[in-house]
């Protein structure tokens, strides 16, 4: 299995009171005290990389990629997920709306507990599918989903943000592309202190050194495959007893709505 990323170097308010209900962070996986993940606590004390996945819903996120990151390489992750998928569908019981968001919410919670990722959401709201970033942003406030990314990346401080969806519609659902739209641009104004002031009472300006899409074949030329970057993350981890695929199978099955 090989991650494929397509790399873009770019160039180089949120409601503060309500912070704490809109972005949290859990890596419960750190505190499980055994020796092989002690050894990995240790191992990860020397290495400062950090690395953002972001897309727009839970379940939109890869495991694989995820548990690869922080096993095999001891980076520390994070999956900001926009919304805490309320609109979607649910296949084990009645709950929708913002019943259904709570349990998607602990679904991630519990997939992180596996991969030992921390967790981020926004604000936005997922009201179903939409066709495009413009219908998308009618429901959303824009700016207020935005300075959300940008309020995480200055408090989490990746060197690399990863996204699930490119920019150009091809990853079909309007909240997908969004996503990664918002990311790029949150790129940017996380590292200006004119953007979203105010946060910077509790958080620093951060600039992000590398923006990337976890990129995929469907709907794109040889052309432009050929250019993108393979990373084989398929690995034994043989401290833990287990592979990389493993840990990613062990985390999707969390998400059972």
């Amino acid at each position: 299995m090989k991650l494929r990323l397509l790399l873009a170097i770019l160039p180089l308010c949120i409601g503060i009171n309500n912070l704490a209900a809109q972005v949290y962070s859990y890596a419960p996986e750190h505190s499980i005290k055994n020796s092989a993940n002690i050894r990995a606590a240790i191992k990860q004390l020397g290495n400062t990389g950090r690395v953002l996945y972001l897309a727009a819903h839970p379940d939109d996120e890869n495991q694989r990629v995820m548990a690869w990151l922080s096993k095999s390489n001891n980076y520390t992750v994070a999956y900001l997920s926009l919304t805490r998928g309320d609109g979607g569908q649910n296949l084990l019981g009645t709950e929708k709306g913002e019943a259904l968001g709570l349990l998607r919410t602990q679904e991630l919670l519990e997939a992180r507990k596996i991969d030992g990722a921390y967790q981020f959401f926004t604000r936005a709201t997922d009201f179903g599918y939409s066709k495009n970033p413009e219908e998308t942003y009618q429901h959303w406030n824009k700016d207020s989903v935005l300075s959300d990314v940008v309020f995480v990346i200055r408090k989490f401080q990746p060197q690399v943000i990863i996204t699930r969806f490119p920019t150009t519609g091809q990853g079909g659902h309007g909240h997908h592309t969004a996503s990664a739209l918002l990311a790029q641009e949150a790129f940017k104004l996380s590292a200006d202190p004119k953007a979203y002031p105010d946060q910077l009472r509790f958080v620093d300006t951060w600039q992000t050194e590398r923006l990337c899409w976890n990129s995929f074949n469907r709907g794109r030329s040889e052309e432009e495959v050929a250019k993108d970057v393979e990373v084989n993350v398929q690995q034994y981890i043989g401290n833990i007893g287990k592979s990389i695929g493993e840990f990613a199978m062990a985390a999707r099955s969390k998400h059972l709505c």
